[in-house]
């Protein structure tokens, strides 16, 4: 079985080891069929707590680490600044 990934951008440090990051995805709407953006965000698990906000990074699916984290750091895409 195959993990997700996820690619999103940080936007806030939420606490020891855990990042928050806001993921966009483009949508057709149903009924004005335009392209529409839809956000989510998702708690990442980062261990060496190396993150910083604006960090544009890939999250893969792991084993529920909390009540809702269930993405560990795979890769930092992009650093800020």
């Amino acid at each position: 079985m195959s993990k997700r990934e996820i690619q999103g951008n940080v936007i806030k440090i939420a606490g020891d080891k855990t990042v928050t990051i806001l993921t966009e995805r483009r949508v057709m709407h149903p009924r004005y069929h335009k392209v529409v953006k839809r956000f989510k965000k998702y708690l990442v698990h980062d261990e060496s707590n190396q993150l910083k906000v604006g960090d544009e990074i890939i999250a893969v699916e792991c084993r529920p680490m909390s009540k809702s984290k269930n993405f560990e750091l795979k890769s930092v895409v992009g650093a800020e600044g």
